[in-house]
């Protein structure tokens, strides 16, 4: 299992990839659409750094004060299995498990209701 990187919901994607470009010096490494929220991402990190953040801005913004942390994501062997898993330790699906030509992916809300992204990337060779 690795850590990938930490998803934070933002009201304001242009103002936000400003705010942490200029100001902490990050890179934009990555930015997508999403058909499954209507959303857009913007995946950051800083120069030499390992790290990535995740900016995520859903139309319709059910943000609120306090709901920043979007959710941290996970490279798993099997997403179904660890799902399984997270679940019987306290955890709940709060989306089914999706299976896509690029990726397998679910997420399963921790015991007080951070969301964990368990992901496993088809790789192509």
């Amino acid at each position: 299992m690795k850590f990938l990187y930490t998803g934070i919901e933002v009201t304001d994607l242009e103002r936000s990839l400003r705010f942490y470009r200029e100001g902490l010096g990050m890179e934009v490494v990555g930015r997508d659409l999403v058909a499954a929220t209507g959303g857009e991402t913007a995946t950051l990190r800083t120069p030499g750094g390992h790290q990535l953040l995740e900016l995520n801005w859903y139309p319709g913004a059910r943000y609120t004060p306090g709901s920043e942390l979007d959710h941290l994501a996970f490279e798993v062997d099997d997403v179904e299995t660890t799902a399984s898993r997270l679940v019987e330790l306290g955890g709940r699906v709060v989306r089914e498990v999706e299976h896509a030509d690029e990726y397998d992916l679910g997420y399963v809300a921790d015991p007080d209701g951070i969301w964990i992204e368990v992901v496993h990337p088809k790789r192509r060779h």
